[in-house]
């Protein structure tokens, strides 16, 4: 049973406020490495270990956020790519996370590199992923993740077309807004013509070194650009957020006392919290 708001867990800590409808935020940007299936993967955790129901949709055929979910995506596994391109109903491809009864993926194999292609002469080909999700029962989740691939081709505007929100990682390194420009316009394309209820909700700030001074002069550029929709935490750097998905596991549960876990739980009790507000 997902918990009530209010009630307490067992950790002491108050379950998170639920929202009032499901959530659907894709984590997105085009450049690759900036932590967006690490920060997919472990928000996801973090809410879940709240007393919220969340599924993660992994939209990247290389497949990292079904691993580090410990999910089976090779072989003949169905996946995402049968749910965009064959219309498999998306409660045949999803599978419970083990060892977390309120997180849940839809995998991506290989196979899902040829959809870009295979999507092109597909009527309503960037609303595939909106469909199939309106077709599945999402009122029984609180929040639905997609994990964009780093493009902003087709998958990518397809993961924009059924979310309402956008949540842009962005590494604290000096090309961090190098590109930003182009997803930004790309979201007001999609708000303009496919999506209105479409908006940029959350910026993460991920591998940020302390010891640096262009990690600080570079999260202060993105504050100053971005405001309140920028998190109050920061994900620093730290060897157990690439050590976790090696076992199969977010590093919510790898190593819940390491510094990316904690940091990572704050990010998703902010956007719990900001579901109050929103």
């Amino acid at each position: 049973m997902a918990a009530q708001p209010g009630e307490t867990s067992g950790d002491g800590d108050a379950l998170w406020p639920r929202p009032s409808k499901t959530r659907v935020i894709a984590v997105a940007n085009q450049k690759g490495g900036v932590g967006k299936t690490t920060t997919s993967v472990n928000i996801a955790a973090a809410l879940s270990m709240h007393g919220q129901r969340v599924l993660v949709v992994d939209l990247d055929p290389q497949g990292n956020a079904s691993t580090a979910l410990a999910t089976e995506h090779r072989g003949d596994v169905p996946d995402v790519y049968q749910v965009l391109v064959d219309d498999l109903p998306m409660a045949d491809i999803v599978k419970q996370v083990p060892d977390m009864p309120n997180l849940y993926c839809a995998p991506a194999t290989i196979d899902l590199a040829g959809a870009e292609i295979e999507l092109v002469s597909l009527v309503a080909r960037e609303a595939r992923l909106r469909r199939a999700l309106a077709a599945y029962d999402a009122m029984e989740f609180d929040y639905i993740v997609i994990d964009c691939p780093p493009s902003l081709g087709l998958l990518t505007v397809n993961a924009l077309v059924a979310a309402e929100e956008v949540m842009i990682p962005i590494q604290c390194e000096y090309y961090a807004l190098e590109g930003l420009g182009q997803l930004l316009r790309n979201v007001d394309l999609i708000r303009a013509h496919l999506n209105p209820t479409l908006r940029l909700s959350t910026i993460v700030l991920t591998m940020y070194d302390g010891r640096t001074r262009l990690a600080s002069q570079v999260a202060d550029e993105v504050r100053s650009h971005f405001g309140d929709t920028v998190l109050k935490t920061v994900i620093p750097r730290s060897v157990r957020l690439s050590e976790a998905p090696s076992y199969g596991q977010s590093v919510m549960t790898y190593d819940p006392g390491s510094s990316g876990a904690m940091a990572y739980m704050d990010a998703a009790r902010e956007i719990a919290h900001r579901a109050t507000v929103s």
